[in-house]
């Protein structure tokens, strides 16, 4: 097999060959047929993340066939096409696992970080985190969904049912994929992009939001939720200032700079934020059996494997809309 490998942190992916690695107990194996590129990939390569297991291939919106079968696994066949998230593995005994909080799990594994990624011509993956995807939809248009559609689907979850006018801040391949769930539910939505940004904001409206403008502005009218999937902490108080009287402000991203002081008034009258971590797998099942019923399209930028470093200083520089993915 060949590979992408991390070896060192802030240094360029190598390309690599590997020698071909069997599926233990519970595990499979993949023949990658695409895998997504997501800002949490930055933040494992610029060393913005503790503990990462190193040397890594990064890698966490796999789409891929099952070409081997580990002992114990049932549910999953041979040739197969399955989805593998960041959420890789988690202990199962834990008091957050045996209350469905699978996603705060005390000893998780996480793929692309601390266990081996898609960036790659084969992976590894835990049986129970491989979704099946089925036939329908093409490889690449779905490994987004791994990700950037799960987390963005959990903070839609989070913002509340009741959240009928939603700003996004940040959008990027997480937005433009749960702006289309969220306009599909008969919400509005208000895109808030870099400053400046006509044409993503453009793009935004093609899916259905409301309003678009840059994320220095104010938007039309109070919101009932906002969800910051930009790494800046700055955008915290921005969104409290947006929301309404009990609003939510949803913080979705695994990392993000240091929030600035704000006044408490912003966040008195009962507003509220939080932030969303990982993904359970009735997260998966819930999201990519509802999917395919709305219709999503993703908006993708293809590169072969042997450009991953150049996907990421794309995705860095904000170059595409929607996502980058990697095909080997």
């Amino acid at each position: 097999m060949h590979a992408m490998v991390l070896k060192a942190l802030k240094t360029p992916l190598e390309w690599t060959e590997l020698p071909d690695r069997q599926p233990g107990p519970g595990e499979i194996r993949v023949k990658v047929l695409a895998c997504g590129v997501c800002r949490t990939d930055l933040h494992v390569v610029d060393g913005e993340l503790p503990n990462p297991k190193l040397p890594m291939i990064p890698g966490h919106e796999i789409v891929g066939r099952i070409d081997a079968i580990g002992p114990g696994v049932e549910g999953l066949h041979h040739g197969e096409r399955v989805g593998i998230p960041w959420l890789g593995h988690t202990c199962g005994v834990c008091p957050y696992c045996v209350s469905g909080h699978e996603n705060l799990c005390d000893h998780p594994l996480f793929t692309g970080f601390t266990r081996e990624g898609g960036y790659a011509t084969a992976a590894i993956a835990d049986a129970r985190y491989a979704f099946p995807l089925g036939e329908t939809g093409d490889d690449v248009t779905l490994a987004p969904l791994l990700c950037a559609g799960l987390i963005g689907w959990r903070s839609l979850v989070i913002a509340g049912e009741s959240a009928k006018t939603i700003g996004l801040y940040g959008f990027g391949a997480a937005a433009h994929i749960i702006a289309q769930v969220a306009v599909w539910q008969g919400r509005s939505v208000f895109a808030f992009t870099r400053p400046g940004d006509t044409k993503t904001q453009a793009f935004a409206r093609s899916l259905g939001a409301v309003w678009a403008g840059g994320s220095d502005e104010p938007p039309p009218e109070k919101l009932d939720a906002a969800i910051i999937f930009a790494p800046a902490g700055s955008l915290v108080p921005t969104a409290l200032r947006a929301v309404r009287k009990g609003g939510r402000v949803v913080c979705a991203g695994i990392h993000m700079s240091d929030i600035p002081s704000f006044p408490y008034d912003i966040l008195w009258e009962e507003r509220q934020l939080v932030s969303v971590a990982n993904l359970t797998r009735q997260d998966g099942l819930d999201f990519l059996s509802l999917a395919p019923k709305i219709g999503i399209t993703t908006t993708t930028t293809h590169y072969p494997l042997k450009d991953a470093n150049q996907a990421l200083a794309d995705l860095r520089a904000g170059k595409f809309e929607g996502a980058a993915v990697l095909v080997p």
